[in-house]
């Protein structure tokens, strides 16, 4: 026997998967289809592409956007202690430090070694 506390959720899930399944459908049987070279040609903010589309990165555009989703990620954890600042007291407040502190050290060795120059 189900659950009665999950019934509901299945139920959603269901009908969740039966309406993507016919707006997949209607698209489908309903939708334009008048392809042509221009809708079908790659182009990046409205502009045409210059060159091929299958050109090859710099090793440091993936070094600068991982060094971003590092430091980033790194930032959320301000948002929970901002949130509890006057339960944590000094205590929370020294700790924040610190890690503020390794996170600085952090980026004044990547910026030392020279990762965020762009040439």
């Amino acid at each position: 026997m189900v659950d009665q506390g999950y019934a509901g959720a299945g139920f959603l899930i269901i009908l969740g998967m039966i309406v993507a399944a016919a707006m997949l459908a209607l698209s489908l049987f309903v939708g334009p289809k008048n392809p042509s070279k221009v809708k079908g040609a790659p182009f990046e903010c409205g502009n045409e592409s210059l060159g091929t589309t299958r050109q090859r990165f710099s090793v440091r555009f993936y070094l600068v956007a991982l060094l971003f989703i590092i430091f980033d990620v790194e930032v959320v954890f301000l948002y929970p202690w901002a949130v509890l600042y006057k339960d944590l007291g000094l205590f929370g407040l020294v700790e924040m430090m610190v890690f503020m502190a390794i996170l600085g050290v952090g980026l004044a060795y990547v910026w030392r070694k020279g990762a965020l120059e762009w040439e």
